[in-house]
């Protein structure tokens, strides 16, 4: 197998301190923290620790790992970091919990949400912490923000000249492809770095050492602890895992398989479901009707259907407001394509409502990656035309994310 460059620069500075399964391991899915711990922390014997965490950071009997951590004596955890939402998840979209003590276990947490670079690395150092460890469940997307806080705690770390360990974790929406556009650097922000596709279809283990390995001007000290009993085609049922939300909107495990694609719509002027049990999942606006539940039916997306659907969110868009329009239902999750789903939902939207606009600052171009899915759909491209624009792009990086797959 051919590597790159960068990619040898990362072997040469990683290792799976806690690799993958051998041919004779057999049982239940172990995450990377339950495996550490498994090791008797032997990876962090005699560091300061510092770990970036959120409420997904739990045990299998739903306890937190940094309490589990702080009450061990085998491992020296000194401070927790928080992204956004904050560590114990208090905060709302585009919120943080700020600098405080923990009140259960006594510890600094430090708020890293919107810091990278130097600020970010000040932040590692003034913490007196020699490791970072990273344990949070991602979501599978480009713009979920937590692959991004990862990237930039990596870069910090290697600033701050700081040893860095990833936990992994389980992709909900599955590790078999990568799907839908891949970003344009002129296009980065924190909803997307790098140049990855938007459903990356990757673990984070796996990303960070795509990361270290094509996008770090210089590579972390890097050391990950891997999963066992995890399979590529396995959704999040099959690991016998608890689900804790991620983020507020991101309720359960079937609001992931679908997050990659109709995320898009908080690019447009219609409500992505913030505010409604079921977020992401039911979408629409004032002056939607059955029209668009039957043209998105119509087009005969693979492995779902769409109903019509009439809701009134509590916050966000069309707060107290009753709106129309479509509940996605995925009955052959498979089959089921997210981006080209979210796609389609936006090409029959922009069809059948004449109320449609994309919200005034192009975020949809953020979301994305470039200008090509709205000016395609605004010119009058159908599902297959605009899917079909991006395809070169991602056969490029499904190249390169082959190299550090890691898991079968």
């Amino acid at each position: 197998m051919h590597l790159s460059r960068r990619a040898l620069l990362a072997a040469a500075t990683a290792t799976a301190s806690l690799g993958p399964p051998t041919a004779a391991a057999t049982g239940r899915l172990r995450t990377g923290f339950e495996r550490l711990a498994a090791d008797g922390y032997a990876l962090l014997d005699g560091r300061r620790v510092g770990i970036v965490t959120n409420p997904t950071g739990i045990t299998r009997d739903v306890r937190h790992l940094v309490d589990v951590m702080h009450a061990d004596a085998r491992v020296r955890l000194t401070a927790v970091f928080g992204p956004e939402h904050g560590f114990r998840g208090t905060a709302q979209a585009g919120g943080s919990e700020g600098r405080y003590d923990d009140p259960a276990t006594g510890l600094p947490v430090y708020d890293t949400y919107l810091k990278s670079g130097r600020p970010l690395a000040d932040v590692f150092t003034a913490s007196g912490v020699d490791t970072v460890v990273f344990d949070i469940q991602d979501a599978g997307a480009r713009f979920y923000t937590y692959i991004w806080t990862l990237y930039d705690c990596m870069e910090a770390a290697q600033l701050a000249g700081k040893r860095f360990v990833v936990l992994d974790r389980p992709n909900p929406a599955t590790g078999r492809a990568a799907l839908g556009p891949v970003l344009h650097k002129e296009f980065a922000t924190f909803v997307g770095r790098q140049p990855i596709a938007q459903a990356h279809g990757m673990t984070v283990a796996e990303l960070a050492r795509l990361f270290n390995g094509e996008f770090l001007a210089t590579p972390v000290p890097l050391e990950t602890v891997l999963m066992t009993g995890w399979k590529r085609r396995d959704f999040y049922d099959a690991s016998g895992l608890p689900w804790v939300p991620p983020s507020p909107n991101m309720p359960t495990p079937d609001t992931a398989l679908v997050y990659s694609g109709t995320c898009m719509f908080e690019g447009t002027n219609l409500s992505e479901g913030r505010g409604t049990a079921r977020p992401f999942e039911l979408l629409g606006a004032e002056g939607i009707d059955g029209r668009w539940a039957a043209a998105a039916n119509g087009l005969g997306l693979p492995g779902v259907r769409f109903r019509e659907a009439y809701f009134a969110p509590t916050f966000s868009k069309f707060q107290g407001r009753t709106v129309g329009g479509v509940q996605i239902h995925v009955h052959d999750r498979a089959a089921f394509d997210p981006v080209r789903t979210g796609i389609g939902l936006l090409v029959t939207a922009r069809k059948v409502w004449d109320g449609f606009a994309w919200r005034s600052d192009d975020w949809i171009d953020r979301l994305t990656g470039s200008t090509r899915v709205r000016t395609m759909i605004d010119a009058g491209a159908g599902t297959d035309e605009v899917t079909g624009a991006w395809q070169e792009e991602l056969a490029a990086f499904r190249r390169i994310r082959k190299e550090y797959l890691l898991y079968k």
